[in-house]
């Protein structure tokens, strides 16, 4: 009643255990709170290369971003990011807030709330040492940031978007200490990893990867790509952006706004004697075109795709316009695949699944009997999320000759699916139960990132 009175709204009593009751009270109150403790201890020397000053005629900005608590201030908040592990830096201005946040593991995590008097001279701080115009707050603008940081170099993509409460600013993190290319080590199962070595092994034809925006396609390539950098082979990539250096490897970075676009890039390939070939993406029929061609002329191209699984990739060429002749011809394997955020081992507790998971997800009583499932309970390791990195679950599709003469019989991709499962294909979803069985992730994850399987 007293709660009621004080507040003016409806009390309505809930049970909910004591981990979930801190982590609203942390959610609610703790903003303030980080922003202080993310200034303390946070001394560490960010040394900007190759920085040049901005001669912005917008004095009273560049003045308020030169600041010492300014400067420190976004020195501190990208230190924090890089030692939490972010991919990215979310900077939000809202009517009356400016909202920090960082993505973890694929997951969106508000860290802090600086002090709104502070907008402006934190984003200016960002677009000059992004190089960016500060004076320019009508159309976005896109940058990047070079930094020595905690003993190695971090690049920043930076882009400003304009709101109707201020600039937003995003900063992609690309840290190649973090990066994992090893093949052996992204989560591949044993056979799923032979068909896609020996696939990447091959002298010509074409290997896809597929799957949405931030599912690990680049560091699948990427670690492709090292598996078969040898003195002996010249291999050319064509990317949007070139998020890592490859050492040995001729990187395009794609300009299309003067015409460098994925096809021109391929083309131009082709006259620079390549043995292997990475494009970025494939988007339209005459990519599509060019790198089939190539593939049928004595060289080993590698792309990404956006669908929805491996077999579903056929249809998706086909329908851009490729002859079903020349997909059965040129395609050696297509590998569909999702990122799912791992059970952090600090704190991970056995748990027994709910009948209706157990339904969705198909397990069998002896899968349930077996047990071996697992979530986080939150701690200071994971930031009480319960979860610390990601694996990747794959569905890797070779092309068997079976699969080639329904390709060229324009099978549907249900039938191409049951065939490519009867080879010995382990969908998604199958490769996504196996690691839940194995305590790596949870049932949570898996039904979130996966979807059933009906062919």
């Amino acid at each position: 009643d007293d709660i009621k009175f004080i507040t003016g709204f409806e009390v309505q009593p809930v049970v909910a255990p004591d981990a979930a009751i801190k982590k609203a009270i942390d959610k609610a109150y703790d903003s303030v709170a980080s922003f202080e403790n993310v200034m303390k201890g946070m001394e560490d020397e960010i040394e900007v290369i190759e920085e040049q000053e901005d001669d912005t005629p917008d004095v009273t900005l560049l003045g308020e971003a030169e600041q010492a608590p300014v400067v420190k201030l976004v020195n501190s908040l990208i230190t924090d990011a890089v030692r939490k592990g972010a991919s990215d830096i979310h900077i939000e201005p809202y009517e009356k807030a400016l909202r920090v946040r960082f993505r973890i593991d694929g997951t969106l995590y508000e860290m802090m709330a600086p002090p709104f008097r502070m907008k402006a001279a934190i984003i200016s701080r960002l677009k000059i040492m992004a190089e960016l115009d500060i004076a320019e707050r009508r159309v976005p603008q896109d940058g990047r940031i070079k930094l020595r940081l905690l003993g190695r170099t971090i690049d920043l993509r930076v882009s400003s978007l304009p709101t109707i409460f201020g600039e937003k600013v995003v900063m992609r993190i690309l840290d190649k200490g973090n990066l994992n290319i090893d093949l052996n080590k992204l989560g591949f199962q044993e056979q799923a990893l032979n068909d896609f070595t020996r696939a990447i092994a091959m002298p010509y034809g074409m290997v896809l990867v597929t799957g949405p925006t931030g599912s690990g396609k680049t560091t699948t390539l990427y670690s492709a790509l090292s598996k078969i950098n040898v003195p002996e082979t010249n291999i050319m990539t064509a990317e949007d952006p070139v998020e890592y250096n490859l050492e040995g490897i001729n990187q395009v970075l794609i300009h299309e706004d003067v015409g460098l676009t994925f096809s021109a890039a391929l083309k131009a390939f082709l006259r620079q004697d390549p043995n292997i070939i990475m494009v970025g993406e494939i988007r339209d029929l005459d990519t599509a075109s060019i790198a089939t061609k190539a593939a049928l002329t004595g060289h080993l191209v590698l792309s990404t795709l956006h669908t929805n699984d491996a077999p579903s990739t056929i249809n998706r060429i086909i329908d851009m316009g490729i002859e079903p002749f020349l997909v059965a011809s040129s395609v050696n394997l297509i590998c569909a695949q999702r990122l799912l955020r791992k059970v952090c081992q600090s704190c991970k507790t056995d748990i027994k699944l709910h009948p209706e998971v157990i339904r969705e997800l198909g397990l069998t009583d002896a899968d349930v009997q077996k047990g071996g499932f697992v979530e986080g309970k939150g701690c200071l390791d994971c930031n009480n999320t319960g979860y610390k990195g990601r694996c990747g679950v794959y569905e890797v599709f070779p092309m068997s000759p079976k699969i080639r003469d329904q390709v060229l019989d324009r099978a549907s991709t249900s039938d191409v699916k049951k065939q490519a499962v009867s080879d010995g294909m382990l969908t998604l979803r199958s490769d996504a139960l196996i690691k839940l069985k194995k305590g790596i992730t949870t049932a949570e994850e898996v039904l979130k990132e996966t979807a059933a399987d009906r062919y």
